[in-house]
């Protein structure tokens, strides 16, 4: 298997080596767009794209997402963030600065079905995906040999009822070693409060319905009960109440009476790997930011 080489990497690398995303929110008010493009501008920066949303322009909050050049960025990162916290100071930002150059560390959950893991793994092989796959970790044995022929670690920790505190023990000590962002693909176990304490909107399930509808068990066997015409999938951050947490990203294939249940699953599957994929990417790009229980996509 062709694994992207370490000279396409530095190529990425080099083509984003002076790119920095600035983000952004704030109390919406006149003058932030000027403040932050002046600021850019006195630090000799040009910007490439410039994103902007407001929930309400008298009383809402603003964000903003800015993609500039600056030369030698990584050197002058710590002094950027000085200058900038006066701006930030006089509009009550919540902001930060990130260098494009720089992957995110994933790790990805997975259990029994592989449409996802693979879509993603396939993903980061040709480059669509800007991050470093840290590892994989199964409550099944079933795809390390996959996995690894890309070289990536693999864990199997099985779960059961009464190991389960362990294993997430387990899991923590693996994620908390440097992971910026876990992926669920497919995993078939509900985290506990403590992995949402370390990885507050960094953990990105997919679930297998259009959701708020036919939530719970089985959502394909629900949706063809009622005969429905379209099936869904829907990626979101995870929460402590259950396939509730901030939609991240959203999809629908139509179906008809002749779908049975085997067939919508596989249609499903489809509609599952693009939507998880797309919603990592954005999340890895910066493009996701939350408010609330909902987000904020720029694409």
């Amino acid at each position: 298997m062709q694994i992207l080489s370490e000279r396409e990497w530095s190529r990425y690398r080099e083509k984003n080596k002076d790119r920095g995303r600035l983000l952004i929110a704030c109390p919406d008010q006149p003058g932030i767009v000027a403040a932050v493009s002046r600021f850019l501008y006195e630090q000799g920066a040009n910007i490439a794209q410039s994103d902007q949303y407001t929930t309400d322009p008298e009383n809402g909050i603003f964000y903003m997402r800015v993609e500039f050049d600056l030369l030698d960025l990584e050197g002058r990162h710590a002094e950027l963030c000085s200058r900038f916290r006066e701006v930030a100071e006089r509009f009550d930002m919540r902001w930060s600065l990130v260098e494009a150059k720089k992957r995110k560390r994933m790790a990805i959950f997975v259990s029994k079905e592989d449409h996802c893991l693979l879509e993603l793994l396939w993903q980061w092989n040709s480059g669509a995906l800007h991050a470093d796959v840290a590892m994989v970790i199964s409550n099944h044995p079933d795809f390390r040999e996959m996995v690894e022929s890309f070289g990536i670690p693999y864990y199997h920790i099985p779960v059961t009822k009464e190991t389960k505190a362990e294993a997430e023990t387990e899991q923590l000590a693996l994620v908390r070693q440097g992971v910026d962002l876990i992926v669920l693909a497919r995993y078939m176990q509900i985290l506990s409060p403590r992995f949402l304490e370390d990885f507050p909107n960094r953990i990105i399930n997919i679930h297998h319905s259009f959701l708020p509808a036919f939530v719970g068990a089985k959502p394909y066997e629900q949706a063809f009960k009622r005969g429905v015409k379209l099936i869904g999938a829907t990626a979101h951050y995870v929460t402590e109440e259950l396939d509730a947490g901030p939609i991240i990203e959203q999809d629908v294939q139509r179906v008809t009476h002749a779908d049975d249940v085997e067939a919508l699953k596989q249609i499903g599957r489809q509609v599952e790997r693009t939507v998880l994929a797309r919603a990592v990417a954005w999340h890895l790009e910066d493009r996701v930011l939350v408010h609330g229980n909902k987000t904020i996509v720029f694409p």
